[in-house]
């Protein structure tokens, strides 16, 4: 019997070294992520690479900025948030984000979409952008994310922000691509990043010169999330320079 279980110990040594020299936690844990549609392919495809190195799970969860500002304000727990630069410092200073903790993910800009094989209006200049914008007979936009807000300062210095307002279709949360895979409009504005993470779209292109505007992508962990130091190996992860490529792929330019 006595080596009965000795086997048994050594069989449980044996796969924890195992485990160690895998990369692979003993003590897996679950972390929560809130994150905007901007990062998700980022997010999808590293986090897919750090479950499998670590063994932790990641529970995702995407919106536009603002709506998991307002969660998180309102005291919804989680562990890792993917923000704009100003909310993650704002969260930092109400004591809900931990300061040290803070890291540049990427910027992206904002872009133009359309249905897959739809054809493509020209954007390369901001004349060709105007032109395109009265040509098109329906534009999505989100109500409340920073692209909505960036596109409609952009009509407004075109001065076309009124012939522009019958065609608008604003929409809450993270549906604005998805307009047009659905044909519910010919056009959708919104990140790079949140265009290029849906299928069923194409990036026409970014706004063209003085109209664009980035969007900074800023990683925080909770202050007072479950899950310290795994979420702080993720934020690692994500910011480490063997991602730079996927940030890249996917719409965000690595911060400097």
């Amino acid at each position: 019997m006595n080596q009965y279980f000795r086997r048994i110990a050594t069989g449980m040594l044996v796969w924890l070294g195992g485990a160690m020299w895998h990369g692979i936690s003993v003590h897996a844990a679950e972390i929560k992520v809130l994150s905007s549609p901007g990062a998700r392919g980022i997010v999808t495809t590293l986090g897919h690479r750090f479950e499998a190195q670590t063994g932790h799970k990641l529970i995702t969860d995407f919106n536009v900025f603002a709506v998991l500002n307002r969660r998180i304000e309102a005291g919804e727990a989680f562990d890792v948030a993917i923000l704009t630069a100003a909310i993650i410092d704002a969260l930092i200073q109400r004591g809900t984000i931990a300061a040290d903790s803070r890291k540049a993910l990427g910027r992206a800009g904002i872009g133009i979409a359309v249905r897959k094989g739809a054809p493509k209006p020209d954007i390369r200049s901001v004349e060709a952008f105007r032109k395109a914008m009265l040509n098109a007979k329906s534009v999505a936009y989100a109500l409340e994310g920073a692209g909505g807000k960036i596109f409609l300062a952009a009509l407004n210095r075109l001065g076309i922000d009124a012939d522009m307002k019958p065609k608008l279709k604003g929409y809450k949360g993270g549906g604005v691509v998805k307009a047009v895979v659905s044909g519910e409009t010919e056009l959708a504005v919104s990140g790079l990043g949140t265009i290029l993470a849906e299928p069923g779209a194409e990036l026409v292109g970014g706004l063209p010169g003085e109209l664009q505007s980035c969007v900074v992508f800023t990683i925080g962990v909770s202050a007072t999330g479950k899950q310290p130091e795994a979420s702080r190996a993720l934020v690692r992860f994500l910011t480490a320079p063997n991602a730079v490529s996927v940030i890249k792929e996917n719409g965000l330019e690595p911060s400097d």
